[in-house]
């Protein structure tokens, strides 16, 4: 499907990349995943994240399968933003 070697390379890169930054971020501020709420939030987001991208872009058998994958991913997202803005596990809770 993919003919171009960077159009497969790319999607690990940026997840490896994703990772890599908060993994160095967690050891930076000394707050680490399972201790603090919002943190442990943003990291399992982010596994959420890049699992359903795989989903979106790869391994989802059908075309709906992959456009309810990728709007999951893009939600996943957005909570992420907003946990790392707010740095509250429920960003949009009183």
């Amino acid at each position: 499907m993919h003919a171009r070697r960077w159009v497969r390379v790319l999607p690990h890169v940026v997840d490896t990349v994703l990772l890599a930054s908060a993994i160095a971020l967690a050891v930076t501020i000394g707050q680490y995943p399972l201790v603090n709420g919002w943190l442990t939030a943003k990291a399992f987001g982010l596994i959420a994240y890049i699992v359903l991208g795989t989903i979106a872009l790869k391994r989802g058998r059908t075309l709906g399968i992959r456009i309810t994958a990728l709007c999951g991913a893009l939600l996943v997202f957005s909570y992420v933003v907003t946990v790392a803005i707010t740095k509250s596990v429920v960003p949009f809770g009183s």
